[in-house]
């Protein structure tokens, strides 16, 4: 089983606005709330693709009842803590604005909560696969998903980390079976500003050489790259089509890639899935659906 952690869910309000203006009330002309937090992302997508999975996390306040609302509604799985303080965090993203937000701070997560997910979390076992995405909140230690790594060691489960900076660093002594760094993330661990794919292979290399099996790292719209767990270098250019939301893209690349491979265990195939899952996505209103990635895949060179 696919098991997903959310530390810090929201609601995410998306708005498109006809201009926005500092100092001024500005009104919107289209608006939808979903579900949001990269961990759920992947579940659902997952779910679209036909692969069961258990999204874990916190949730809180009249905000987590609605986030558990809107996933029940889908068919997802989850099975949440309920935090006793606060609410999950409601996050505003301006859609024409190139990916302008304000997300919110969420709950306050204690010890005892920590422990009640430790204790879930010690249900897993062989050939089980955990993701560990986004950011951590400032309640939670910094060294959180090595711990999480650390506790879980040697009883067979394959870890998955999409994260930045220290968070990502800190997992790869575990040796996770993918990290999905995109190009910024991985020019910021590096000190390099990376604009081809081509200039991208060397750190993900290195990133290899420092623990991780298979390093996939996303370029937006300049493609992107995966090294695999056998040094092979793959590259693929972006597929054609119209950018609508990239909410969600780098998460349904997550999703796409663990369903490739759970199907083929060819990490070709799980390349081509995760670009053209996180493509599709890109060029939805919302997370992409299994026609949707099927189409985007059939055209793909």
């Amino acid at each position: 089983m696919i098991y997903t952690v959310t530390f810090n869910p929201s609601l995410d309000y998306i708005v498109s606005l006809d201009g926005f203006e500092k100092g001024r009330t500005n009104r919107t002309v289209a608006e939808r709330m979903v579900p949001g937090g990269k961990g759920i992302n992947v579940s659902a997508v997952l779910h679209n693709l036909g692969i069961g999975s258990v999204a874990l996390g916190f949730v809180a306040g009249f905000t987590g009842e609605q986030i558990e609302k809107e996933l029940e509604k889908t068919g997802l799985c989850t099975d949440f803590i309920r935090v006793p303080g606060g609410f999950s965090r409601i996050n505003v993203k301006l859609k024409d604005y190139d990916g302008t937000e304000i997300n919110g701070m969420g709950p306050d997560i204690g010890g005892e909560a920590v422990k009640m997910l430790y204790g879930k979390l010690d249900k897993l076992g062989k050939d089980d696969v955990l993701v560990l995405a986004g950011s951590v909140p400032k309640c939670l230690p910094a060294e959180i998903y090595r711990d999480m790594m650390e506790f879980l060691q040697g009883r067979g489960v394959r870890f998955v980390v999409d994260a930045a900076g220290g968070l990502l660093l800190g997992a790869l002594s575990h040796r996770p079976f993918l990290i999905k760094p995109n190009s910024q993330e991985l020019g910021e661990i590096f000190l390099v500003t990376l604009s081809a794919r081509e200039s991208a292979v060397p750190y993900a290399k290195k990133l290899r050489e420092m623990g991780a099996e298979n390093v996939l790292v996303s370029m937006g719209g300049g493609g992107a790259v995966l090294v695999d767990e056998t040094g092979a270098v793959h590259m693929l250019q972006a597929p054609k089509g119209k950018l609508v939301n990239a909410v969600g893209a780098g998460d349904s690349m997550v999703a796409g890639f663990l369903a490739g491979y759970l199907k083929t265990r060819d990490y070709g195939h799980a390349f081509r899935m995760a670009v053209a899952a996180g493509s599709a996505s890109a060029f939805s209103e919302g997370l992409a659906g299994k026609e949707d990635v099927e189409n985007v895949a059939a055209g793909m060179r």
